[in-house]
């Protein structure tokens, strides 16, 4: 369920958003009966662009870092969804350790943990902070800006379970998404659930995966609609070894980008729509905006300079990129602000467990329509409510903002249903 809200929008009319709004009660009761065969990620964060003519996913992160950006309208929603994920998975929980990023320079990240401290909080447990970092050799207090503080705290491994000194949690939350490896200290912890599991981190994940359940899950959620499932699926495609710095695997890019570019076309050409076709080339494990490039020809691959290839050839962690992923750019007509202050916008869905809790829009005034979001430059516009209503409005246009928002919410809750898939298929079997 999506609440209204009352952010301004600009975008054009969505076909999709009649087609939700008529097919309400059908959809609800497909994701309902889709949660009851399948277990979603304990929360995540989905990019969504809305092209006026397609609204789909293009990242699905399964360990959101930005509850800090969130309208504070939307705690009751999150501290409801957390306490339905925690009663799932350890109903007499009393007690939970969070694991948080090692960086702790970061002022907004740290202020993300503080407010998901605070939601876990409020469902009534004990909540403290273990860190991998191998600086945090004590409790160490950090401050932040709005005066108050985290106690980060040396972990405390036992044969089978992790805490801290003196704190015996009943269940381990990662908001670290292991870019750099899974360390040990987290490995075979047969006592304690660990959320979300090991494999959903980036150092075994693969977007590539996610966007194959997401084809399956857009098909068969385009039948139940009526709708092409193109209009909220992007076309991909993959590269494995390659190498930006020697070069390697330059002709397998070309190929797929003009492949990729091909099928957008065509689509292109069947709806008469006078776009530019693109793509957007990225590392097929990892975040942060790292490691992006936008493609419209595949001549652009061949015979990347220097920078463009240092860009592409390392992300977070200074983790090397040997696996792309090349997904069809998704035009954003959305725009927030006033004059000078105007700037391209995508909305950014949050979701803990089957329930949307709010979102907000990732805005870059420096950024086209067709370029990454994710950039140094960005800002974020919390999305407001208008009413507590969790519903669409049918009494409103399809475009009203609370029909708007659902279809945002409709569309976010296919991308964690995909993730739910992809983390049961990616589960490693135990032996």
């Amino acid at each position: 369920m999506v609440p209204h809200l009352k952010t301004a929008l600009n975008g054009p009319l969505l076909e999709l958003e009649a087609k939700f709004l008529d097919a309400a009660p059908d959809i609800e009761r497909w994701l309902r009966h889709q949660w009851q065969e399948h277990t979603p990620p304990f929360y995540g964060s989905v990019d969504l662009r809305n092209s006026g003519f397609k609204l789909a996913p293009v990242d699905m992160n399964l360990f959101p870092g930005g509850f800090n950006n969130l309208n504070s309208a939307f705690l009751p929603l999150c501290v409801q969804a957390a306490m339905t994920a925690i009663e799932k998975i350890c109903p007499n929980a009393k007690s939970l350790l969070l694991i948080p990023e090692s960086h702790t320079r970061n002022l907004f990240y740290l202020q993300n943990v503080a407010q998901l401290v605070a939601i876990l909080r409020l469902t009534g447990l004990d909540v403290r902070l273990g860190s991998l970092s191998p600086d945090i050799e004590k409790p160490t207090s950090l401050e932040l800006p709005n005066g108050t503080s985290l106690l980060l705290e040396p972990l405390v491994r036992t044969p089978y379970r992790l805490g801290l000194a003196g704190f015996d949690p009943c269940a381990v939350l990662l908001n670290n998404d292991l870019t750099a490896g899974i360390p040990d200290i987290l490995k075979h912890l047969n006592e304690q659930f660990v959320l979300p599991p090991l494999h959903a981190g980036w150092a075994v994940r693969r977007k590539s995966n996610h966007f194959v359940a997401y084809d399956e899950v857009a098909d068969d959620f385009a039948k139940l609609v009526g709708i092409d499932p193109w209009q909220i699926n992007p076309y991909f495609s993959v590269c494995n070894s390659v190498n930006f710095h020697d070069r390697q695997g330059e002709e397998c890019l070309a190929a797929n980008v003009d492949a990729v570019l091909t099928l957008i076309r065509e689509k292109y050409n069947e709806y008469g729509i006078n776009e530019t076709p693109y793509v957007v080339v990225k590392a097929d494990a990892g975040t942060y905006g790292m490691g992006i490039m936008t493609v419209k020809d595949a001549s652009e691959i061949v015979g990347l300079n220097r920078k463009q290839r240092n860009k592409m050839s390392i992300i977070k962690e200074g983790t090397n990129v040997t696996q792309v992923i090349i997904q069809e750019g998704v035009h954003t007509f959305e725009r927030v602000g006033k004059d000078d202050k105007e700037g391209v916008a995508e909305p950014v869905v949050y979701m803990i467990d089957r329930f949307v809790v709010g979102g907000f829009y990732r805005v870059h005034s420096g950024r086209g329509k067709d370029e990454n979001l994710n950039a140094p430059g960005m800002h974020f516009e919390p999305l407001a409510f208008e009413t507590s209503c969790s519903l669409p409005d049918q009494y409103q246009t399809p475009d009203a903002p609370p029909n708007r928002f659902y279809a945002y919410g409709v569309v976010a809750r296919l991308a964690q249903l995909a993730a739910s898939l992809e983390l049961e298929r990616t589960e490693p079997i135990e032996g």
